[in-house]
């Protein structure tokens, strides 16, 4: 039978020797119930936890479902003896201490029992401080053991996961010896460099640093130091090792990798010297390649043209400065060039940006084929480049290259099928003749180039004293046209348009002039395409509306005659977004009729933005206004695009009227130009008509609307009232209204 006892109690009473968490599981195996019975009162109340056995079938049966800390253990029981279940025990790797209680007085029991592994063996009868001592001592050294067994599990756990996050760092971690030999190097080193931890191990650190950086690399791995003195982010090459060769050996290959190398001096103390004794180094390298690259690719972009990879204007005036000191260590000249492409906007406008941007690129390649070896050529911005010709022999050397430059440009370009033709404007400025700064020489180069650009483009020049009398010339011009429009010193003329049948005045074209103060009475010639170039057009125009209807609100009412007025209008005005209301708004503020206004626009309209200018001259034919393309054939005229504008009048140039020399001469253009607004519907006008002999032949061969120097110069406001008033009213005027005739004007030509 058997009895089973729960101790319970204080588990301090016990002297220390009760587990803090859980109390220590005791299995008393005795045949002798009074002596099982004195053991269990000895132990109890003590803060164990205490079963009992009285033969050894029922000891083998806990110690098979149960777990025991101690068991202190009969040798003689009836069934099965004391040796036998501590052999059942060792069998199974039942883990609990045995302390054996015998009353054998044999020494082979005892010594049976403890090649068994008992940790003590008692003889009956023992005293009772003797087994408090005896478990008390066993249950303590369990407690060691199981905790030493805790820290050596802790202990491996920890170095497998040191060796875990070690071998998963993605920067190399390494000791060096004293003598900078490897002796520990992390998986890193060959997922990075090619070398295994073995092939490194004892192996000195330069076997992998770049020949270059071996110095800066000794006071690295040499490093001794500790705390905020040790090294800290330098960066080094690294050697990177290729695939293995036929024989067998790995070769370097010409990769390197960099990396920033942080590394501390590993200390020992040593007590005969009372020091700290260096023994090695412990260093962490992080691989850095794409972090540098990529800054290589900033840096790289910073100082260079994306479109076309030329040097850009930093760069290029970094280069300059130094080809500038060279010149003047060694008393040698240098060219500065600023070139210009001709018609480069054209090309833009036409075939769009990304064409613009593929004519640049063949452009660079074309001028970089002309240079010398140490010649630098940069993008300045837009169609704009730049170029510096260290060690010039003399001027005929940049002569010869820039002549190369126009002659590479004249061939033509094909951008996808489109064939295209551009020039170049280059000025060339001379060290130290033309400046010895990189600003001056830059400025005077590009004040040549602009003098090459009023002179027809297509060349080069360079740079001279008298031409930068022009350019503040040319600032002057426009701070005196700035105020020519606060001072009112601008002016409206108009030249009168005749029917060549009657002689009467039929319309007029108005032209600006200009009242200058010191200059004279100035034609627009003279004005307008500086004020085209330095964005005064918009601000001209405006004031061009307001001035036209004012004037014609006058001779409407002066001369009781609603003549029309044909009023030149520039690209950039029609491309602001606000022309169509300034001119609505104009007309009806000085009660003008849209049909009485004709507006001219130039070939040029048509071909920067066809689709807009459409747009934008329905919207004037909507609201009545009539409108005329102007110096019709000498531009790039397309007939698809003079069919899609709603053009009602087509003027015929004065280029084409002063080759008619003769009333029975054959004048093939202006017989085309006549037959193609006969076919369109459009009603003609002839310009600079000069001679009796040019107005006889236009009138012969249907264009009967003329102006020109035979009938009336341009003259001002009230000499033109003045010759109205002297031919009188035109049919169809109110007698004595003085309110304008209104001319029907269609949306769409009529077939």
């Amino acid at each position: 039978m058997m009895n089973e006892y729960r101790a319970s109690g204080d588990q301090a009473a016990f002297a220390g020797h009760a587990d803090t968490e859980s109390q220590p599981r005791l299995l008393l195996v005795d045949d002798e119930p009074r002596l099982l019975a004195s053991l269990h009162e000895l132990l109890k109340g003590r803060g164990f936890d205490l079963t009992t056995a009285s033969s050894g079938t029922e000891a083998i049966a806990h110690l098979s479902r149960s777990r025991f800390d101690l068991v202190l253990l009969d040798l003689r029981l009836p069934d099965i003896g004391g040796h036998e279940i501590m052999d059942f025990m060792n069998e199974r790797g039942v883990d609990a201490d045995v302390i054996v209680m015998s009353g054998e007085v044999g020494i082979d029991a005892a010594i049976g029992a403890l090649k068994r592994g008992a940790y003590d063996y008692l003889r009956k009868p023992y005293s009772r401080e003797e087994l408090m001592k005896t478990v008390g001592n066993a249950l303590s050294q369990r407690r060691l053991a199981a905790a030493n067994t805790r820290m050596a599990q802790q202990l491996e756990n920890s170095e497998k996961m040191y060796r875990y996050l070690v071998d998963s760092s993605p920067d190399i971690i390494y000791t060096l010896n004293h003598e900078g030999r490897f002796t520990f190097v992390n998986d890193r080193a060959y997922q990075l460099l090619g070398f295994s931890r073995d092939e490194l191990i004892g192996k000195h650190y330069s076997l992998l640093v770049h020949d270059e950086d071996l110095e800066r690399a000794r006071y690295v791995f040499n490093e001794r130091r500790v705390d905020e003195r040790a090294s800290r982010n330098v960066e080094l090459r690294l050697k990177c090792r290729g695939a293995k060769t036929n024989s067998g050996e790995r070769t370097f290959n010409n990769t390197l990798m960099t990396i920033s190398l942080n590394s501390i001096g590993m200390h020992v103390p040593d007590s005969e010297v009372q020091k700290l004794e260096f023994f090695g180094t412990y260093g962490v390298a992080r691989d850095i390649t794409d972090r540098k690259r990529a800054e290589d690719v900033i840096s790289y972009q910073a100082y260079h043209d994306i479109l076309t990879d030329l040097p850009n204007r930093i760069l290029f005036k970094d280069r300059l400065g130094l080809a500038v000191i060279q010149a003047k260590r060694k008393q040698t000249e240098l060219a500065v060039m600023f070139i210009d492409l001709d018609r480069f906007k054209l090309v833009n406008d036409t075939l769009g940006h990304v064409k613009g941007d593929e004519l640049l690129q063949q452009v660079a390649v074309r001028l970089k084929d002309c240079l010398r070896k140490g010649d630098t050529l940069a993008r300045q911005g837009g169609d704009e480049f730049t170029i510096v010709l260290p060690e010039l022999g003399d001027r005929d050397d940049a002569r010869a290259i820039a002549d190369k430059f126009l002659e590479s440009l004249h061939r033509p370009f094909d951008l996808d099928g489109h064939e295209v033709h551009i020039s170049a404007s280059i000025g060339i400025a001379i060290y130290p003749g033309d400046g010895e700064s990189i600003d001056e020489l830059l400025r005077h180069a590009d004040i040549a180039m602009y003098q090459v650009k009023a002179l027809g483009k297509n060349g080069h020049s360079f740079y001279h004293d008298s031409m930068l009398d022009v350019s503040h010339q040319k600032i002057a011009l426009e701070q005196a046209l700035r105020r020519a429009l606060e001072h009112n010193e601008l002016e409206m003329y108009y030249q009168p348009q005749i029917d060549s049948a009657s002689g009467r005045i039929v319309g007029a074209e108005a032209l600006m002039r200009w009242n200058h103060p010191t200059r004279g009475l100035l034609s627009a010639g003279e004005f307008l395409p500086f004020a085209e170039e330095n964005g005064l057009m918009l601000p001209i125009s405006d004031w061009m509306l307001g001035a036209l209807c004012r004037d014609m609100l006058q001779w409407n009412i002066a001369s009781g005659q609603a003549v029309r007025l044909s009023l030149n209008l520039s690209p950039q005005y029609l491309d602001r977004g606000d022309f169509f209301e300034k001119m609505r708004g104009a007309l009806v503020r000085y009660g003008i009729s849209p049909a009485q206004i004709e507006v001219e626009i130039t070939e040029n309209i048509c071909i920067r933005n066809p689709q807009y200018a459409i747009e934008q001259l329905h919207k004037l034919c909507q609201l009545g206004v009539s409108v005329a393309i102007d110096d019709f054939g000498t531009g790039y005229s397309s007939l698809s695009y003079l069919h899609r504008f709603p053009i009602h009048t087509m003027k015929i140039d004065q280029s084409f009227v002063h080759e008619i020399h003769d009333v029975q001469g054959h004048y093939p253009v202006i017989l085309a130009i006549i037959s193609i607004a006969r076919g369109l519907n459009l009603h003609l006008v002839a310009e600079g008509v000069e001679t009796e002999t040019q107005a006889d032949y236009l009138r012969a061969n249907g264009c009967e609307t003329m102006q020109g120097y035979l009938f009336h110069r341009p003259i001002s406001l009230s000499s033109f009232i003045g010759v109205l008033r002297g031919q009188g009213p035109l049919p169809g005027m109110l007698p004595g209204a003085g309110q304008p005739l209104v001319f029907p004007v269609p949306c769409a030509r009529r077939a």
